[in-house]
Protein backbone atom coordinates (compact mmCIF):
# COMPACT_ATOMS: atom_id res chain seq x y z
CA UNK A 1 0.00 0.00 0.00
CA UNK A 2 1.26 3.92 -0.73
CA UNK A 3 0.29 6.96 -1.15
CA UNK A 4 0.68 9.25 -3.84
CA UNK A 5 0.89 12.90 -3.34
CA UNK A 6 2.28 14.84 -5.98
CA UNK A 7 1.94 15.07 -9.83
CA UNK A 8 5.68 13.57 -10.05
CA UNK A 9 4.74 10.67 -8.18
CA UNK A 10 1.17 10.65 -10.17
CA UNK A 11 3.76 9.78 -13.41
CA UNK A 12 5.23 7.09 -12.03
CA UNK A 13 2.03 5.41 -11.36
CA UNK A 14 0.97 5.73 -15.12
CA UNK A 15 2.48 2.27 -16.39
CA UNK A 16 -0.01 0.52 -13.64
CA UNK A 17 -2.97 3.38 -14.31
CA UNK A 18 -2.43 2.05 -17.96
CA UNK A 19 -2.96 -1.20 -16.84
CA UNK A 20 -6.02 -1.21 -14.72
CA UNK A 21 -7.86 1.65 -16.80
CA UNK A 22 -9.37 -1.02 -19.90
CA UNK A 23 -11.05 -3.25 -17.11
CA UNK A 24 -13.36 0.07 -16.11
CA UNK A 25 -14.66 0.03 -19.84
CA UNK A 26 -14.82 3.99 -19.97
CA UNK A 27 -12.68 6.26 -21.59
CA UNK A 28 -12.69 8.84 -19.01
CA UNK A 29 -11.03 6.31 -16.32
CA UNK A 30 -7.55 6.85 -18.61
CA UNK A 31 -4.72 8.23 -17.01
CA UNK A 32 -4.48 11.39 -19.10
CA UNK A 33 -7.95 11.97 -18.12
CA UNK A 34 -7.16 12.06 -14.82
CA UNK A 35 -3.77 13.75 -14.81
CA UNK A 36 -4.95 16.71 -16.79
CA UNK A 37 -7.21 17.33 -13.90
CA UNK A 38 -4.46 16.76 -11.07
CA UNK A 39 -2.62 18.89 -13.10
CA UNK A 40 -5.06 21.78 -12.36
CA UNK A 41 -6.08 21.01 -8.67
CA UNK A 42 -7.03 24.37 -6.54
CA UNK A 43 -5.32 24.88 -3.54
CA UNK A 44 -8.58 23.86 -1.74
CA UNK A 45 -7.47 20.21 -2.91
CA UNK A 46 -4.58 17.72 -2.54
CA UNK A 47 -4.01 14.28 -4.37
CA UNK A 48 -4.76 11.69 -1.84
CA UNK A 49 -4.15 8.81 -4.32
CA UNK A 50 -4.19 4.97 -2.78
CA UNK A 51 -2.08 2.20 -4.63
CA UNK A 52 -2.32 -0.99 -3.66
CA UNK A 53 -0.19 -4.19 -5.16
CA UNK A 54 0.07 -7.73 -4.13
CA UNK A 55 0.51 -11.22 -5.60
CA UNK A 56 -2.86 -11.21 -6.71
CA UNK A 57 -3.49 -7.73 -8.61
CA UNK A 58 -3.50 -4.20 -7.98
CA UNK A 59 -5.71 -1.47 -7.72
CA UNK A 60 -5.95 2.32 -7.50
CA UNK A 61 -8.20 4.60 -5.63
CA UNK A 62 -7.60 8.19 -7.48
CA UNK A 63 -8.75 10.52 -4.65
CA UNK A 64 -8.33 13.98 -3.56
CA UNK A 65 -8.37 15.56 0.04
CA UNK A 66 -10.50 18.75 0.96
CA UNK A 67 -8.19 20.96 3.02
CA UNK A 68 -10.00 22.41 5.62
CA UNK A 69 -13.41 21.59 7.31
CA UNK A 70 -14.33 17.80 7.48
CA UNK A 71 -11.42 17.42 5.22
CA UNK A 72 -13.74 14.88 2.65
CA UNK A 73 -12.27 12.73 0.05
CA UNK A 74 -13.63 12.73 -3.08
CA UNK A 75 -12.77 10.64 -6.28
CA UNK A 76 -10.12 12.79 -8.72
CA UNK A 77 -12.24 14.85 -11.38
CA UNK A 78 -15.57 14.08 -9.81
CA UNK A 79 -16.10 18.06 -10.16
CA UNK A 80 -16.59 16.70 -14.47
CA UNK A 81 -19.41 14.94 -13.27
CA UNK A 82 -18.82 11.76 -15.04
CA UNK A 83 -19.33 8.18 -14.14
CA UNK A 84 -15.94 7.31 -11.92
CA UNK A 85 -14.69 4.82 -9.49
CA UNK A 86 -11.91 2.91 -8.46
CA UNK A 87 -9.51 1.11 -10.81
CA UNK A 88 -8.60 -2.89 -10.37
CA UNK A 89 -10.89 -5.98 -10.97
CA UNK A 90 -8.76 -7.82 -7.69
CA UNK A 91 -11.37 -7.68 -4.76
CA UNK A 92 -8.42 -7.97 -2.41
CA UNK A 93 -7.11 -4.94 -3.58
CA UNK A 94 -10.09 -3.22 -3.41
CA UNK A 95 -10.92 -4.20 0.04
CA UNK A 96 -7.27 -3.52 0.88
CA UNK A 97 -8.13 0.01 -0.46
CA UNK A 98 -10.95 0.57 1.38
CA UNK A 99 -9.50 -0.07 4.41
CA UNK A 100 -6.61 2.57 4.06
CA UNK A 101 -9.16 4.98 2.86
CA UNK A 102 -11.86 4.11 6.56
CA UNK A 103 -8.18 4.36 8.52
CA UNK A 104 -7.78 8.44 7.68
CA UNK A 105 -11.05 9.36 9.70
CA UNK A 106 -11.85 11.26 6.71
CA UNK A 107 -15.33 11.64 5.49
CA UNK A 108 -15.60 10.14 1.58
CA UNK A 109 -17.80 11.06 -1.04
CA UNK A 110 -17.91 9.04 -4.28
CA UNK A 111 -20.44 11.26 -5.97
CA UNK A 112 -21.55 9.09 -9.13
CA UNK A 113 -20.07 5.51 -9.06
CA UNK A 114 -21.72 2.27 -11.03
CA UNK A 115 -24.18 0.85 -9.27
CA UNK A 116 -23.00 -2.66 -9.45
CA UNK A 117 -19.15 -1.12 -8.55
CA UNK A 118 -17.62 -3.84 -6.60
CA UNK A 119 -16.59 -0.86 -4.87
CA UNK A 120 -19.74 -0.31 -2.71
CA UNK A 121 -19.10 -3.35 -1.24
CA UNK A 122 -15.27 -2.98 -0.23
CA UNK A 123 -16.74 0.37 1.03
CA UNK A 124 -19.36 -1.10 3.42
CA UNK A 125 -17.18 -3.88 4.69
CA UNK A 126 -13.83 -1.42 5.84
CA UNK A 127 -16.38 1.24 7.65
CA UNK A 128 -18.42 -1.74 9.37
CA UNK A 129 -18.20 -1.22 13.03
CA UNK A 130 -16.03 2.00 12.03
CA UNK A 131 -18.65 4.39 10.62
CA UNK A 132 -21.62 5.12 8.96
CA UNK A 133 -22.15 4.26 5.24
CA UNK A 134 -25.11 6.05 2.53
CA UNK A 135 -25.87 4.40 -0.54
CA UNK A 136 -28.37 7.10 -2.47
CA UNK A 137 -29.42 6.52 -5.94
CA UNK A 138 -27.71 8.85 -8.55
CA UNK A 139 -29.11 10.27 -12.26
CA UNK A 140 -27.75 7.15 -15.31
CA UNK A 141 -25.95 8.38 -17.73
CA UNK A 142 -27.38 7.77 -21.47
CA UNK A 143 -25.67 5.27 -23.91
CA UNK A 144 -26.31 3.74 -27.11
CA UNK A 145 -25.08 -0.39 -27.49
CA UNK A 146 -24.24 -0.04 -30.64
CA UNK A 147 -24.44 -2.43 -33.55
CA UNK A 148 -24.99 -2.36 -37.75
CA UNK A 149 -27.83 -0.66 -37.87
CA UNK A 150 -26.64 2.58 -35.99
CA UNK A 151 -24.77 2.69 -39.59
CA UNK A 152 -28.27 4.62 -40.04
CA UNK A 153 -29.37 5.92 -37.17
CA UNK A 154 -32.72 7.32 -38.64
CA UNK A 155 -33.97 4.01 -38.85
CA UNK A 156 -33.85 4.19 -34.79
CA UNK A 157 -36.33 7.08 -34.65
CA UNK A 158 -40.13 7.68 -35.09
CA UNK A 159 -41.46 9.18 -38.12
CA UNK A 160 -41.55 12.49 -36.49
CA UNK A 161 -38.28 12.96 -35.34
CA UNK A 162 -37.19 11.42 -38.81
CA UNK A 163 -39.10 14.35 -40.69
CA UNK A 164 -37.64 16.92 -38.17
CA UNK A 165 -34.52 16.02 -39.03
CA UNK A 166 -35.01 16.25 -42.87
CA UNK A 167 -36.65 19.66 -42.18
CA UNK A 168 -33.75 20.59 -40.09
CA UNK A 169 -31.20 19.04 -42.92
CA UNK A 170 -33.19 21.14 -45.64
CA UNK A 171 -33.46 24.75 -43.31
CA UNK A 172 -29.48 23.75 -42.80
CA UNK A 173 -28.87 23.96 -46.68
CA UNK A 174 -31.15 26.85 -47.41
CA UNK A 175 -28.50 28.90 -44.91
CA UNK A 176 -25.39 27.70 -46.89
CA UNK A 177 -23.12 24.57 -47.78
CA UNK A 178 -23.75 21.69 -45.00
CA UNK A 179 -20.42 20.18 -44.14
CA UNK A 180 -19.58 17.60 -41.51
CA UNK A 181 -16.45 17.21 -40.01
CA UNK A 182 -15.15 14.69 -37.61
CA UNK A 183 -11.56 14.91 -36.76
CA UNK A 184 -8.63 12.93 -35.63
CA UNK A 185 -6.36 16.42 -35.32
CA UNK A 186 -2.55 15.72 -34.42
CA UNK A 187 -1.22 17.71 -31.52
CA UNK A 188 -0.28 20.85 -33.34
CA UNK A 189 -4.18 21.38 -34.51
CA UNK A 190 -5.69 21.17 -31.05
CA UNK A 191 -4.94 24.61 -29.49
CA UNK A 192 -7.46 26.18 -32.64
CA UNK A 193 -9.61 23.30 -32.90
CA UNK A 194 -10.44 23.44 -28.98
CA UNK A 195 -10.94 27.65 -29.26
CA UNK A 196 -12.98 27.11 -32.06
CA UNK A 197 -15.68 24.59 -29.69
CA UNK A 198 -15.35 27.15 -27.09
CA UNK A 199 -16.37 29.83 -29.60
CA UNK A 200 -19.55 28.27 -30.60
CA UNK A 201 -20.46 26.61 -27.14
CA UNK A 202 -20.23 30.41 -26.11
CA UNK A 203 -22.59 31.66 -28.98
CA UNK A 204 -25.20 29.06 -27.42
CA UNK A 205 -27.32 28.90 -24.16
CA UNK A 206 -24.02 27.87 -21.65
CA UNK A 207 -22.42 31.48 -22.97
CA UNK A 208 -25.63 33.13 -21.69
CA UNK A 209 -25.48 31.02 -18.53
CA UNK A 210 -22.14 31.52 -17.89
CA UNK A 211 -21.22 27.81 -17.92
CA UNK A 212 -19.31 27.71 -21.09
CA UNK A 213 -15.71 26.68 -20.85
CA UNK A 214 -14.55 29.90 -22.36
CA UNK A 215 -15.19 31.54 -19.11
CA UNK A 216 -14.40 28.45 -16.87
CA UNK A 217 -11.46 29.36 -15.29
CA UNK A 218 -11.15 25.52 -14.07
CA UNK A 219 -13.06 23.05 -16.82
CA UNK A 220 -11.44 25.63 -19.53
CA UNK A 221 -7.82 24.68 -18.89
CA UNK A 222 -8.56 21.44 -18.40
CA UNK A 223 -10.02 20.64 -21.55
CA UNK A 224 -7.21 22.25 -23.20
CA UNK A 225 -5.03 20.21 -21.47
CA UNK A 226 -6.85 17.06 -22.07
CA UNK A 227 -7.47 17.22 -25.43
CA UNK A 228 -3.82 18.01 -25.80
CA UNK A 229 -2.75 14.84 -24.33
CA UNK A 230 -6.04 12.54 -25.94
CA UNK A 231 -4.67 13.66 -29.48
CA UNK A 232 -1.12 13.05 -28.73
CA UNK A 233 -2.50 9.16 -27.67
CA UNK A 234 -4.59 9.18 -30.73
CA UNK A 235 -8.03 8.93 -29.40
CA UNK A 236 -9.47 12.67 -29.53
CA UNK A 237 -12.21 12.74 -32.07
CA UNK A 238 -12.87 16.93 -32.94
CA UNK A 239 -16.63 16.96 -34.48
CA UNK A 240 -18.07 19.76 -36.39
CA UNK A 241 -20.92 20.94 -38.38
CA UNK A 242 -20.78 23.97 -40.83
CA UNK A 243 -22.75 26.00 -42.65
CA UNK A 244 -20.94 28.18 -45.04
CA UNK A 245 -17.70 27.63 -43.58
CA UNK A 246 -19.05 28.56 -40.33
CA UNK A 247 -19.01 26.08 -37.28
CA UNK A 248 -22.47 25.78 -36.14
CA UNK A 249 -22.39 23.20 -33.71
CA UNK A 250 -19.30 21.32 -32.29
CA UNK A 251 -18.25 18.35 -30.29
CA UNK A 252 -15.25 17.14 -28.07
CA UNK A 253 -15.07 13.30 -27.95
CA UNK A 254 -12.60 10.40 -27.45
CA UNK A 255 -12.86 7.63 -29.66
CA UNK A 256 -10.79 4.34 -27.51
CA UNK A 257 -11.64 1.80 -30.47
CA UNK A 258 -14.14 0.44 -28.26
CA UNK A 259 -16.67 3.41 -27.24
CA UNK A 260 -17.59 6.68 -28.41
CA UNK A 261 -17.32 8.55 -25.36
CA UNK A 262 -18.98 12.66 -25.78
CA UNK A 263 -17.40 14.72 -23.40
CA UNK A 264 -18.59 18.66 -24.61
CA UNK A 265 -21.28 19.56 -27.30
CA UNK A 266 -22.60 23.43 -28.18
CA UNK A 267 -24.04 25.02 -30.70
CA UNK A 268 -24.23 28.45 -32.02
CA UNK A 269 -27.61 29.84 -31.26
CA UNK A 270 -27.39 32.29 -34.40
CA UNK A 271 -27.92 28.32 -36.59
CA UNK A 272 -30.66 27.10 -33.89
CA UNK A 273 -33.67 27.36 -36.40
CA UNK A 274 -31.56 24.41 -37.93
CA UNK A 275 -31.30 22.31 -34.72
CA UNK A 276 -27.29 21.84 -35.71
CA UNK A 277 -26.90 19.80 -32.65
CA UNK A 278 -28.77 17.18 -33.47
CA UNK A 279 -27.90 16.74 -37.23
CA UNK A 280 -23.89 16.84 -35.70
CA UNK A 281 -25.10 14.12 -33.37
CA UNK A 282 -26.53 12.04 -35.98
CA UNK A 283 -23.52 12.02 -37.82
CA UNK A 284 -21.29 11.32 -35.04
CA UNK A 285 -23.67 8.00 -34.21
CA UNK A 286 -23.40 6.96 -38.00
CA UNK A 287 -18.96 7.31 -37.30
CA UNK A 288 -19.29 5.73 -34.43
CA UNK A 289 -21.03 2.61 -36.21
CA UNK A 290 -19.64 2.50 -38.88
CA UNK A 291 -16.14 2.05 -36.85
CA UNK A 292 -17.59 -0.75 -35.15
CA UNK A 293 -17.05 0.77 -32.22
CA UNK A 294 -19.12 -1.05 -28.85
CA UNK A 295 -20.95 1.77 -27.47
CA UNK A 296 -21.86 5.57 -28.06
CA UNK A 297 -21.20 7.13 -24.43
CA UNK A 298 -23.18 10.50 -24.00
CA UNK A 299 -22.12 10.97 -20.73
CA UNK A 300 -23.87 13.17 -18.12
CA UNK A 301 -27.05 12.88 -17.14
CA UNK A 302 -30.37 11.87 -19.12
CA UNK A 303 -31.97 14.87 -20.94
CA UNK A 304 -34.45 15.54 -23.04
CA UNK A 305 -32.46 15.48 -26.65
CA UNK A 306 -30.67 12.22 -24.76
CA UNK A 307 -33.92 10.86 -24.95
CA UNK A 308 -34.65 11.04 -28.41
CA UNK A 309 -31.82 8.86 -29.04
CA UNK A 310 -32.13 6.04 -26.31
CA UNK A 311 -33.80 4.99 -22.96
CA UNK A 312 -30.64 3.48 -22.14
CA UNK A 313 -28.42 4.24 -19.24
CA UNK A 314 -25.88 3.23 -17.30
CA UNK A 315 -27.64 3.25 -13.28
CA UNK A 316 -25.29 5.23 -10.87
CA UNK A 317 -25.16 5.63 -6.95
CA UNK A 318 -23.34 7.66 -4.74
CA UNK A 319 -21.82 6.66 -1.17
CA UNK A 320 -20.99 9.08 1.79
CA UNK A 321 -18.88 7.26 4.29
CA UNK A 322 -18.89 9.07 7.76
CA UNK A 323 -16.00 7.21 10.04
CA UNK A 324 -16.55 7.63 13.93
CA UNK A 325 -14.26 10.05 14.15
CA UNK A 326 -13.99 13.64 14.89
CA UNK A 327 -14.15 14.58 11.09
CA UNK A 328 -16.57 11.87 10.00
CA UNK A 329 -19.00 12.94 13.21
CA UNK A 330 -18.43 16.28 12.34
CA UNK A 331 -19.08 16.05 8.34
CA UNK A 332 -22.23 13.84 9.71
CA UNK A 333 -23.43 16.06 11.58
CA UNK A 334 -23.35 18.81 9.48
CA UNK A 335 -24.55 17.28 6.54
CA UNK A 336 -27.76 16.38 8.75
CA UNK A 337 -28.71 19.82 9.55
CA UNK A 338 -28.60 20.87 5.99
CA UNK A 339 -30.99 18.11 5.25
CA UNK A 340 -33.19 18.93 7.98
CA UNK A 341 -33.26 22.31 7.05
CA UNK A 342 -33.83 21.53 3.47
CA UNK A 343 -37.30 19.46 4.60
CA UNK A 344 -38.25 22.68 6.77
CA UNK A 345 -38.04 25.18 4.01
CA UNK A 346 -39.75 22.81 1.63
CA UNK A 347 -42.84 22.33 3.78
Amino acid sequence: MRAVRTLAELDRIAPLWERLAPAAGNPVANFAYRRAWAAGLQATQQLSVFVAEGAGGAAIAPLVVTRGGAGWLTLLAAEMYEILDFLGSDEAALRALAGAVARTGRPLFLQRVPTDSPVVGAIRAAYRGRGVVLKRAARGAPWIPLDASWAEPEAHLNSGRRSDLRRARRSAEKAGRVEIEILAPDAGRVPALVEEVFRVEAAGWKGVQGSALAADPVRGPFFRRYAQAASEQGTLRMCFLRIDGRAAAAQIAVDNGQQFSLLRAGYDEEFSHCSPGMLLTLESIRYAARQGLCSYEFNGEVEPWTKVWTGQEHACCSIRAYPFEPRGLAALAANGWRALAGRVTGR
